[in-house]
């Protein structure tokens, strides 16, 4: 965990806006790292943004400038992720991911929060609809970037889009252990394991950083307890499915939420989920756009449109 503090402490160095990093404390004694930029905006609903599986705050670095600088923004660890606690969780998928939405909310309380833009990427996506599930009243607009987890598995192979490479390089390793056991079994050449399943990320974040200081939070972030990643692994199908798909929920969040599903155009996401949800959801507000030049994690692909995307929709809430 110390090596993890370091390699966060130079990219949070990159912020330019007043923020604080803390640990909130929650009732069931698990704690939740978390980072809050430009606080003294509070006349705004505030934005708060979670991550993606094996992910932490520091990715959204291209990004916590630009949200913050007219409402106070809130990024933390998923529980079993990053810095926060890492417990073990249910066996089963109701069960885990009713764990991640517990802490989330309990998260909301110990922060005092009334309600909140809510934008999700990946796993964090489908948590953020699942909470948006359960606590409609907290969510003033739900932002679904990349979601995982939200379509049917195919019952057709020849359905099924190809996803990359080191997408399935990850599935090969996932029938005998966690996703990201590989990695953990590098020890210290785990950093060198990661540029090499995922050079693109190196090249992300090249503007901020010229070294493998992404390379090493992206490791140092997986090279803990896989409580988190255990939690994934019940919940998941074939590594692009879940086991509770959302699709078959999303009739669950009230009508009065909206929600924009923001895609990377080369996604390997399956893209027309946010166009069947929007027939499903036909008397509610739902939109759907894919931005060009970006992959699965649009936010650090393209952020600067990103950026302004998001802007445009916290800006319409108030």
């Amino acid at each position: 965990m110390s090596k993890l503090k370091a390699v966060e402490s130079r990219i949070l160095q990159c912020i330019q806006n007043r923020f604080s990093a803390r640990y909130v404390s929650l009732p069931d004694q698990n704690k939740i790292w978390t980072l809050t930029v430009s606080p003294e905006l509070q006349d705004k609903t505030p934005l708060v943004m979670i991550h993606g599986f094996g992910g932490g705050v520091g990715l959204w670095v291209q990004n916590i400038d630009a949200l913050s600088s007219r409402r106070a923004l809130h990024v933390f660890d998923l529980l079993g992720f990053g810095r926060s606690s890492r417990p073990t969780f249910p066996s089963d998928p109701e069960g885990a991911e009713e764990q991640f939405i517990s802490s989330i909310e309990q998260w909301r309380e110990e922060m005092g929060i009334k309600d909140m833009i809510l934008l999700g990427h990946s796993l964090g996506g489908f948590l953020a609809a699942a909470y948006s599930i359960k606590y409609p009243r907290r969510v003033k607009h739900l932002v679904l970037a990349d979601p995982w987890g939200f379509p049917l598995l195919p019952t057709d192979p020849s359905e099924v889009r190809s996803p990359p490479a080191w997408v399935k390089a990850v599935a090969v390793v996932l029938g005998r252990s966690n996703p990201l056991a590989v990695v953990r079994a590098a020890g210290p050449w785990g950093p060198r394991l990661v540029q090499r399943f995922r050079p693109d990320l190196k090249q992300k974040f090249e503007e901020f950083f010229e070294d493998d200081t992404i390379m090493e939070y992206i490791y140092h972030c997986n090279a803990q307890t896989p409580s988190g990643e255990s939690a994934f692994k019940t919940m998941m199908e074939k590594f692009g499915w879940a086991k509770r798909p959302m699709m078959s929920r999303i009739h669950l969040i009230p009508k009065d939420v909206p929600i924009t599903f923001i895609y990377g155009a080369e996604t390997w996401i399956d893209r027309s989920i946010g166009e069947k949800a929007k027939q499903q959801r036909s008397d509610s507000y739902v939109h759907t756009l894919a931005i060009k030049g970006a992959s699965h994690h649009v936010y650090a692909d393209q952020p600067r449109i990103f950026n302004a995307v998001v802007e445009e929709i916290c800006d319409a809430v108030d």
